[in-house]
C-alpha cells in the first residue's frame, strides 16, 4: 500500500492540469472539432493547408501521412538517429517505400550536411520525400528544421518535408509555414493529454500529392477525411474526451500565449539542466545548440545502472522517469520537463532524481542539483528576475 501522491517525469502524457481532468463535457461533436481544427493551426503555425485528426497515436498518424502522400516504391530520405526515426525507417519499409538512411549519432541532431550533399546528387529528383524528428524524445536532442528548408531550396530539390512534432509542438518554437513542413505529425501526449489522437498538419503541396498517391489506406484517407472535417466529423468514432480535453489545452495555450509558452519551458529546462551540471553528469545531446527544452536524457556514471535509478524512483517514490532506449538501455534516464509544469514540480523531479542517483551508487553531493536549479529559478545564476508564470 503506497501513500502520498504519486509524481510522473516521463516525457509524454506532458503534465495534465486539474482543469483538464474535471471538466471533460462540452459542446456538439461537431462544433467542438470544427473550432479545434482551425485553432490548432495557430499552435502550428501556420495559415494555409489543413489540420486532420487519427483517432490513435502519432504513429497512427505518421501512416496516414506517408501513404496518402507517397506512392509504393518512391524513394524517400530519413535521417536516423534517434528511437523515433528508427521507428519511421521501418513503416517506410514496411509500407513499401524504397528507403535510403543518413544515419548520425544518438546525441547529434540532424545531419544537415550530409542531407546537403545527398540531395545535390539527386539531379532527376528521386527523392520524394525527406523525412526529420524535430525534437527526439530519446537523445533530447532538438534539430534546426529551418536550415533544411534551406538546404531543400538551396537545391532547388521539390522533395516533401515530413517532420515529427510529437515532443515539441506546443512547447517549443515550430514553425510550419515558415519552414514549408509539408507533413506535420504530433499527437496529444505532448499537448497536456493521454496519448489516442494524432494531429496532422498537411501543406496544400502535401494535399495534391494526395490526388495521385496510390499506397492502400482504408479508415484515414484524406479524400475521406476531408470530407467529413468539413462538417466537423472524423472518419471513424472520434475520442471524444480527448477532443474536449485538446480544446482546454488549446485554450490554455492561448491564455499564456504560445511565445510565452514557449520562454517558459526554455526557463524550466535550463533549471533542470543546471540542476544535472552540479552532479556531475551529462546530456546525450552533443551540445549546447542541441538542447532539448522538453526533456533532458541524462547518462549515469558507468558504474551505475540507470535501470536501478528508475526502479528507486518508481519503489521509494512512486516517481515515474523515463528509460534509456534502443542502444542508451541502462545508460541513460530522462526527466520529462512538457506541459503543465513550473518550478516547483521541477526541483521536485530533481529531488528525487538526486536521491535515487545517490542510492543507486552515483558519487554526487545531495542538494547540489536542486540547489544549483533554484539558484537559476531565483535569477541568482542569470542576475535576471524569477520567470514569472502566466497567471491562471
Amino acid at each position: 500500500m503506497r501513500t502520498g501522491q504519486s509524481h510522473h517525469f516521463d516525457l509524454g502524457p506532458a503534465c495534465l492540469p486539474d482543469v483538464l481532468r474535471q471538466d471533460m463535457r462540452g459542446p456538439d461533436v461537431a462544433d467542438l472539432a470544427s473550432g479545434l481544427f482551425e485553432d490548432m493551426k495557430s499552435v502550428l503555425r501556420c495559415e494555409t493547408g489543413k489540420v486532420m485528426f487519427c483517432p490513435g497515436s502519432g504513429s497512427v498518424a505518421w501512416e496516414a501521412a506517408l501513404t496518402n502522400t507517397l506512392n509504393r516504391g518512391d524513394k524517400v530520405l530519413i535521417a536516423r538517429h534517434g528511437q523515433v526515426s528508427s521507428r519511421w525507417v521501418e513503416m517506410a519499409q514496411r509500407l513499401g517505400l524504397d528507403v535510403e538512411v543518413i544515419d548520425a549519432a544518438w546525441g547529434a541532431g540532424v545531419p544537415v550536411e550530409e542531407i546537403d550533399a545527398r540531395l545535390g546528387k539527386d539531379c532527376r529528383d528521386e527523392i520524394k520525400a525527406v523525412f526529420v524528428t524535430h525534437n527526439d524524445p530519446a537523445t533530447g536532442v532538438t534539430s534546426n528544421v529551418a536550415e533544411l528548408r534551406r538546404v531543400l531550396d538551396g537545391n532547388f530539390h521539390d522533395a516533401l518535408l515530413f517532420v515529427d512534432g510529437t515532443s515539441s509542438i506546443g512547447a517549443l518554437d515550430f514553425r510550419t509555414e515558415a519552414w514549408e513542413a509539408d507533413l506535420v505529425v504530433t499527437g496529444s501526449e505532448g499537448l497536456m493529454l493521454p496519448s489516442g489522437l494524432g494531429i496532422l498538419g498537411v501543406s496544400e503541396k502535401a494535399l495534391e500529392a494526395s490526388r495521385t498517391a496510390n499506397m492502400r489506406r482504408a479508415c484515414f484517407d484524406f479524400g475521406d477525411m476531408l470530407k467529413m472535417n468539413a462538417d466537423g466529423l472524423l472518419p471513424c468514432a472520434p475520442p471524444i474526451h480527448l477532443l474536449h480535453g485538446l480544446r482546454i489545452s488549446l485554450d490554455r495555450i492561448a491564455a499564456e500565449g504560445l511565445d510565452n509558452v514557449i520562454a517558459r519551458h526554455k526557463h524550466l529546462a535550463e533549471g533542470v539542466r543546471r540542476g544535472i551540471s552540479a552532479w556531475g553528469l551529462s546530456l546525450v545531446a552533443e551540445h549546447h545548440a542541441l538542447y532539448s527544452n522538453t526533456v533532458s536524457a541524462i547518462r549515469v556514471p558507468d558504474d551505475v545502472d540507470a535501470r536501478d535509478v528508475l526502479r528507486i524512483a518508481n519503489d521509494a517514490y512512486n516517481t515515474v522517469f523515463g528509460s534509456g532506449q534502443g542502444p542508451l538501455a541502462g545508460k541513460v534516464f530522462r526527466i520529462g520537463h512538457q506541459g503543465d509544469l513550473n518550478e516547483a514540480m521541477c526541483l521536485t523531479a530533481l529531488s528525487i532524481a538526486e536521491m535515487s542517483l545517490y542510492r543507486a551508487g552515483a558519487p554526487l553531493q545531495l542538494g547540489a542539483g536542486v540547489g544549483a536549479a533554484q539558484s537559476w529559478f531565483a535569477g541568482a545564476a542569470s542576475g535576471q528576475p524569477t520567470f514569472r508564470i502566466a497567471a491562471e
